[in-house]
């Protein structure tokens, strides 16, 4: 009796789990690459880094509007706010360095030739 039953839940078990997997989609798309993989996370690795120089360009402004003018906390919020534009700046760099290596590893060519009319 404790066989039928395993094979009774088995077999209902294993059913409907073989027509869900037939339902199931690549969620990156139907052409996903590796290379578009490796690029969708960089990008992302990238907007988080951008978030965070957004959220200290506030805090550095927020230091600065906030300190009544001592020289300690004017001088804190300068800093956040250099150490924010230099962050930004290295960020952007990133960005075209790993844009220009992954172009140049897929095409051959780190610049984009420029299309000729025929």
């Amino acid at each position: 009796m404790k066989q039928l039953i395993f094979t009774l839940l088995s077999i209902a078990i294993a059913f409907p789990s073989s027509a869900l997997a037939a339902q199931l989609v690549n969620p990156l798309g139907k052409g996903a690459t590796i290379e578009l993989v490796i690029g969708r996370a960089i990008r992302a690795l990238l907007g988080l880094s951008g978030v965070a120089a957004l959220a200290m360009f506030v805090w550095g402004g927020f230091l600065y509007l906030t300190s009544r003018g001592e020289p300690k906390q004017v001088t804190q919020g300068k800093e956040t706010l250099k150490w924010a534009v230099l962050g930004l700046v290295i960020i952007f760099a990133a960005f075209t360095l790993v844009n220009a290596l992954v172009s140049g590893l897929t095409t051959g060519s780190a610049l984009e030739a420029p299309e000729t009319p025929a």
